[in-house]
C-alpha cells in the first residue's frame, strides 16, 4: 500500500498527575471521602511544573484533593488553563462502609498477598468494586478520546483511577493495572493511537517523579491499602 493510501494516525496523550498526599485521614481509608491534601512541597510541584505540555487541556475528578492539586502545579509557574472540568467518572473508588476503618487494621484482615483492597470483583459494602472504578474511568477516557483526538490530556486523580487508565492501556486488564506503584504527585503518561482500523496504547512513562534525585522530598510516597504494614 502506498503512503497516501495509510490510515492517518492520531495520538491523544494522556498526562495522569495523582493528588498531592492526605496527612489529616488519621490512619484510615478514605476513598470518596473528600478530604483535604497537602500541597506545602512547593520543589515537588516545580519539577512537576516542568515536565507537563503547555497546550492540554485538563480535567480532574470531582474531590478537592485533585484540584488542589492543579492548583499547586499552577502556582508554580504552570499558565492556569482557561477551564478543568471536572470529571466525576476519574474519582477514587468509592469505598463504602470500609471509608473510616483504620487501614492498618483492614489490611490485616484481608488475604495475603491482596494487590488492592479486595478482589477487583467485590464491591465494598455500600460502595464500588475496583471493576466499578475500572469501567466508569474507561468510559470517561473513551469519551475524552473522542473529544480531544490529537491533543495532551491532563487529568488528576487518584491511585485507583490511575492503576485503572494503566490497566487499560496495557490491553484492557485491569487487575495487571493494580501491581504499578502509584505515588503523590507522580506522572503517568499513557499515549492513545488511533486510525479508522484499530486503536493501540503505549505507556512511555509511569510513576515517573521529577523531584526524586533530592531525598527530601521522599515524603510523596505515601502508603496506602496493602502497601500499609499489618498490625503486629
Amino acid at each position: 500500500m502506498s503512503d497516501s493510501g495509510k490510515s492517518k494516525v492520531v495520538t491523544t496523550r494522556w498526562w495522569w498527575v495523582r493528588h498531592a498526599p492526605v496527612r489529616n485521614d488519621g490512619g484510615n481509608i478514605y476513598g470518596q471521602s473528600d478530604i483535604a491534601c497537602d500541597t506545602s512541597d512547593t520543589y515537588v510541584f516545580e519539577a512537576v511544573a516542568k515536565v507537563l505540555p503547555r497546550d492540554a487541556v485538563w480535567y480532574s475528578s470531582n474531590l478537592m484533593r485533585t484540584h488542589q492539586t492543579a492548583e499547586a502545579i499552577w502556582a508554580a509557574g504552570f499558565p492556569k488553563p482557561a477551564n478543568m472540568p471536572w470529571e466525576a467518572d476519574f474519582a477514587e473508588q468509592h469505598l463504602g462502609r470500609w471509608q473510616g476503618m483504620n487501614r492498618a487494621a483492614f489490611v490485616a484482615s484481608r488475604p495475603a498477598g491482596t494487590s488492592w483492597f479486595a478482589d477487583i470483583n467485590e464491591p465494598a459494602p455500600g460502595g464500588e468494586s475496583f471493576m466499578d472504578l475500572y469501567n466508569r474511568t474507561c468510559r470517561a477516557i473513551d469519551r475524552i478520546n473522542r473529544e480531544h483526538a490529537g491533543q495532551d490530556v491532563i487529568a488528576v486523580g487518584h491511585g485507583g483511577t490511575i492503576k485503572a487508565a494503566v490497566g487499560l492501556a496495557l490491553g484492557g486488564l485491569p487487575e495487571q493495572g493494580l501491581a504499578f506503584d502509584i505515588d503523590n504527585v507522580s506522572v503517568t503518561r499513557l499515549d492513545h493511537y488511533a486510525t479508522a482500523e484499530r486503536v493501540v496504547w503505549r505507556l512511555p512513562m509511569v510513576n515517573q517523579q521529577p523531584w526524586i534525585a533530592d531525598p527530601a522530598h521522599a515524603a510523596m510516597h505515601q502508603p496506602a491499602g496493602p502497601e500499609v504494614k499489618k498490625l503486629a
